[in-house]
C-alpha cells in the first residue's frame, strides 16, 4: 500500500486518483521532464531528468496496471452476478413445470408389484457398467432386482452381472450361468438343477436350501456362500478326484454333497 502511495505522490496525485488523471499527470510530467527541453551542455540537468522520467514512467504503468486489473474484475463480477440472478430467474419460472411433470410421471406409475415376465424384461436390458474380463473383477455398481420366483428356465445369462439380484425361488433350470457375476445374489431355495456355473463368480451369495442337482460347478468359486441344506447330488465339481470349485469360508451345515452324503 506504501509503494502505491509513493507511486501517486511520483505523479502528484492523491490515492486512488482515476486512470484518465493517472494518464493526464502523466502528459504533464513528461512535458516538464523531457530530456530534450534540457540544454545539451547541462550533463548534470539532462542526468536528472532521465532519472525523473524512468520514475515518471514507473508510477504511470504501475497505477495503469492496477487500474485495468481493477475494471477487469469489476466488469467480471457484474457479468457473474447478471448470470447467476439470470439462471435462478429461469430455475424459478421454469421449475414449477418441471417438477409438476416429474410428479406426474412418479405418481401415474401402478402400484401393483410387476409380473414375473416384467421383471425379466427389467433384468434383461444389460447393464451398462459391466464389463468382463478374465478375473472377473467386481462392477463399479451392483445392479439390484427382485425377481423372485421368476421362471428363466433355460435363459441364457452368460456372464451377465446378477450382484445382489434376489432371485429366491426362482426356477434357473438348465440356465448357462457360466462366467457370470453373481456376488451377493440371492437363491434361497431357488432351482438350479443341470444349470451351467462353469466359472460363476457366486461370493457371498446366498444359496440356502437351492437345488443344484446335476448343476455343472467346476470352476466357480463360492468363497462365503451360504450351501447350508443345499441338494448338491450328482453335481459336477471338478475332474476326477480333483476338486475344482472354490469353497473357502463356505457355509456347508446340512449341505448334500455331490455323491450323497449331508455334510455336518
Amino acid at each position: 500500500m506504501q509503494n502505491l502511495d509513493r507511486y501517486y505522490k511520483v505523479l502528484g496525485l492523491e490515492p486512488g486518483a482515476s486512470l484518465e488523471e493517472v494518464n493526464q499527470a502523466y502528459k504533464d510530467l513528461v512535458f516538464v521532464w523531457h530530456p530534450d527541453r534540457i540544454p545539451q551542455d547541462n550533463d548534470r540537468l539532462r542526468q536528472k531528468s532521465e532519472e525523473k522520467i524512468k520514475e515518471i514512467n514507473d508510477a504511470r504503468d504501475v497505477l495503469r496496471s492496477i487500474q485495468k486489473q481493477n475494471s477487469s474484475f469489476s466488469r467480471q463480477s457484474s457479468q457473474s452476478s447478471h448470470s447467476s440472478k439470470t439462471s435462478t430467474a429461469t430455475q424459478a419460472y421454469s421449475s414449477p413445470t418441471t417438477q409438476r411433470d416429474r410428479y406426474t410421471q412418479t405418481t401415474t406409475k401402478s402400484d401393483r408389484p410387476p409380473t414375473t415376465t416384467e421383471r425379466q424384461a427389467d433384468y434383461y436390458s444389460p447393464p451398462s457398467n459391466y464389463s468382463h474380463t478374465s478375473d472377473r473383477t467386481t462392477p463399479k455398481r451392483p445392479h439390484y432386482r427382485d425377481l423372485t420366483g421368476a421362471d428363466l428356465q433355460g435363459a441364457n445369462l452368460k456372464e451377465k452381472d446378477l450382484s445382489g439380484v434376489n432371485l429366491q425361488e426362482a426356477d434357473l433350470s438348465r440356465a448357462d450361468l457360466s462366467d457370470s457375476f453373481l456376488h451377493k445374489v440371492v437363491l434361497e431355495g431357488a432351482n438350479l438343477s443341470q444349470a451351467n456355473l462353469f466359472r460363476a463368480n457366486l461370493l457371498e451369495a446366498n444359496l440356502r436350501n437351492a437345488n443344484l442337482r446335476e448343476a455343472n460347478l467346476i470352476g466357480a468359486d463360492f468363497s462365503g456362500a451360504d450351501l447350508s441344506g443345499a441338494d448338491l447330488t450328482g453335481a459336477k465339481i471338478g475332474v476326477g478326484n480333483k476338486v475344482m470349485v472354490k469353497l473357502t469360508g463356505v457355509k456347508l451345515s446340512g449341505t448334500i454333497l455331490p455323491d450323497g452324503r449331508i455334510h455336518s
